[in-house]
């Protein structure tokens, strides 16, 4: 087997190591990667020198960054290596975590409690051999992704290792062997008892993956995606008809497709995951007649926002994200007037603009591989030339602010809210009034209709 090409650091470090009487492997994705030839800068080290004897080889040089596991950070030439004791692991009660862990002095135990063959490889710093006792290069070669042992007891180890199947078959390409697949099939509502931020990393490395509507689909036929995200799960057979031909569930998958293809961000892939569940709501209508899906933004929105705050995402995450899917179906014609374009980017937001077009036209691509973006184009021109302008877009762009309004006029709380927003509607109507005497002019004819 082709030997690993450890740079000169790595054999220094496999060498302080080595010295000692103790062995240095480099573990799991690094190599795995190394042998599909695709980069991998996430390495993993194991030892048979227990986290007291690394700290003794390095005491002015690790960090206990997990030592009740078995990992510990050491600096050496300046880079941090995580370097974690062979071990093996007791029963795992909760099917998380192990309830305990021993470490032992074997590469093969330790390469044993893996997950799936093709993370097992071990490569050994003293000479780069590769070691693979899982026959982890076979199914390297047959592009299978399988579990070490038995499938069923790897998931009831760790019910997550289940989402993690897929994410290593949407990341690579890979079939889900079937013994593996139907393991998961019959165990998927145990995905329920792996933490919300657990599950949230997983399904994020999906969306963003060179696979991702594979990974969806491998989450439906699995079981799981009922559990995670049932909204999607149901979208599967809603048809749509009309310039759909595809049902909900594989239209999103048609646009998260176009999406990657385009290299959009994953912010845009987020929003598409979303951008139409509320259509299942929302429709109207008969197949003979037609449907309608009036409002199916909204819902959508509101969907997005219920499902990221229940998968714990961050709140920019989630702003951004319900903000995206709400404003998608905006309808654009030549003849908006330069303030109904300065009123869209008010409500879309400066930073979301370009995002919210990426989502447009993929969610048309995924339609028509041929869609016509001229109005769509027109329309980004348009509002580039507001931009370039540098009229009042936001509150912060008026030549009144707050505290001007409140010492001009003493007035305080959300009379001067409503009065900012008042200013800033009739500015983006007429951006002349941007004006400081003609602000206060305005402020005084607003306050004088609430009196």
């Amino acid at each position: 087997m082709t030997k690993y090409p450890f740079n000169s650091d790595m054999l220094a470090l496999g060498k302080k190591f080595n010295e000692a009487g103790f062995s240095l492997y480099l573990v799991g994705g690094a190599v795995r990667d190394f042998l599909l030839n695709k980069e991998n800068d996430d390495a993993d080290f194991t030892t048979d020198a227990t986290p007291d004897e690394v700290i003794k080889l390095f005491p002015k040089a690790t960090i206990p960054t997990g030592i009740k596991h078995g990992t510990v950070t050491v600096i050496f030439n300046k880079q941090s290596y995580e370097i974690t004791t062979f071990r093996t692991e007791g029963k795992y009660s909760d099917s998380r975590h192990p309830d305990n862990i021993s470490f032992v002095r074997s590469l093969e135990e330790d390469l044993s409690r893996r997950d799936f063959t093709v993370n097992a490889f071990a490569a050994s710093t003293k000479d780069g051999a590769i070691i693979d006792l899982h026959n982890g290069l076979e199914d390297l070669n047959n592009k299978v992704i399988r579990a070490i042992g038995c499938a069923k007891q790897r998931f009831d180890e760790d019910a997550l290792r289940m989402l993690r199947a897929i994410r290593f078959a949407s990341k690579l390409g890979f079939k889900i062997e079937d013994t593996t697949f139907d393991a998961i099939k019959k165990d998927s509502s145990r995905i329920t008892i792996i933490s919300k931020e657990r599950i949230r990393e997983e399904i994020f490395k999906i969306i963003d993956s060179p696979n991702p509507s594979y990974g969806f689909k491998l989450l439906r036929e699995s079981g799981l995606l009922k559990y995670i995200i049932p909204c999607l799960d149901q979208a599967y057979g809603f048809e749509q008809l009309g310039n759909h031909k595809e049902d909900v569930f594989f239209h999103t998958l048609s646009a998260l497709e176009a999406a990657k293809g385009l290299g959009y961000p994953f912010i845009v892939k987020l929003a598409i995951l979303f951008h139409d569940l509320g259509k299942i709501e929302a429709r109207r209508g008969s197949a003979q007649e037609g449907y309608t899906f009036y409002g199916h933004e909204l819902i959508s929105a509101n969907i997005a926002k219920q499902n990221l705050t229940e998968l714990k995402c961050s709140n920019e995450e989630i702003e951004r994200t319900t903000n995206l899917v709400k404003n998608h179906m905006f309808s654009y014609t030549p003849n908006w007037t330069d303030s109904a374009v300065r009123r869209f980017i008010l409500r879309v937001g400066i930073n979301d603009i370009p995002y919210l077009f990426d989502l447009r036209k993929a969610d048309a691509l995924s339609m028509d591989e041929k869609a016509d973006f001229t109005l769509l184009n027109e329309f980004e021109n348009r509002i580039q030339k507001e931009l370039e302008t540098q009229n009042a877009l936001t509150l912060k762009d008026l030549k009144l602010n707050g505290n001007d309004i409140k010492s001009l006029f003493n007035v305080q709380g959300k009379t001067i809210g409503n009065v900012l927003s008042y200013l800033l509607e009739e500015v983006i109507e007429d951006p002349s009034l941007n004006d400081r005497d003609k602000l206060i002019n305005l402020t005084k004819l607003f306050l004088s209709k609430l009196s």
